[in-house]
């Protein structure tokens, strides 16, 4: 199996890890790709690069929820399940931690898992001449903002070329299933389950009562495009960790990607089960009983 791995060098447990990784790969029958940010930690010599790695049969990521996002923009389309391994404190996305990594790779092996697909997205920078640039494929969100200081921004929000309204605000989430229990639900959007086909419109801080999050088809565009005069230092961040600015007369132009996102699922929990253990959803238990 040609498997590539994604990590994150801030964990402390990461050397180890891609050192056992190393040691098991014969008896698994593995060939591993690694991204250059993390060579260095492996044991030599290295796996060669992630850049040069034929299509992969699975792609692993060492880290927490950020890592996995990070090796999701890496596939960038590609059909390749990923298998997060969590080394953090939530890992909301991710499936196995250190202690049952040895597990997983053997349900790897043997094909003992599920795959869940995650809609994800695809962002377009529009300028006023038509011209398109594509932005790398998302599985959060894609969000406007300004740069610098927080500072209000007024945005014009359109839903397949109907204008929404105008939105004054300190930017705009669009997110995914996924993406909602992430920035969109810290801006007061809604939790939807990631088998939900829909696509999430949340404002950030809305200067008005009368602006409410919008779950819109997943087969809708959504563009998001700054009014004058707020049209000076406007950003758009993916996934919270890179981004792009937007120069006067851009927009954002957002819309379904062609292929979802493979997470590998092992074991019997589900995404309520989940929202339970990792986000303390419906926990009563500091509560005395009457």
């Amino acid at each position: 199996m040609n498997v590539g791995v994604v990590g994150n060098p801030s964990y402390r447990d990461l050397k180890s890890i891609l050192a056992h990784l190393a040691q098991v790969a014969p008896r698994l029958g593995f060939t591993f790709f690694t991204e250059e940010r993390v060579r260095a930690l492996w044991p030599e010599p290295p796996p060669p690069p992630l850049a040069e790695a034929p299509p992969l049969d699975c792609l692993i990521t060492l880290g927490g929820d950020g890592t996995l996002l990070r090796g999701a923009r890496t596939l960038n389309g590609a059909r390749t399940p990923i298998l997060g391994v969590n080394l953090g404190r939530v890992g909301f996305l991710t499936t196995a931690n250190s202690q049952t990594l040895d597990w997983a790779l053997d349900a790897l092996v043997r094909g003992a898992y599920a795959t869940e697909a995650r809609l994800a997205l695809a962002p377009l920078i529009e300028d006023r001449s038509g011209r398109r640039r594509a932005e790398p494929v998302v599985l959060n969100d894609a969000v406007v903002h300004k740069g610098g200081v927080a500072r209000v921004i007024r945005l014009r929000v359109s839903v397949d070329g109907e204008e929404v309204g105008q939105y004054s605000a300190d930017g705009i989430v669009v997110a995914t299933p996924t993406g909602s229990t992430a920035y969109s639900l810290s801006a007061g959007g809604p939790i939807v389950v990631p088998g939900v086909d829909a696509i999430v419109v949340t404002a950030i801080c809305p200067h008005t009562l009368a602006v409410r999050p919008l779950v819109v088809s997943s087969q809708a565009q959504v563009a998001v495009e700054p009014i004058p005069p707020w049209t000076e230092d406007v950003l758009v961040s993916f996934d919270g960790q890179v981004g792009t600015t937007m120069q006067p007369g851009d927009r954002l132009l957002v819309r379904r990607a062609e292929r979802p996102v493979l997470l590998v699922r092992l074991g019997p929990e589900g995404f309520f089960a989940r929202m339970r253990k990792k986000l303390q959803w419906g926990d009563l238990s500091d509560r005395e009983r009457l």
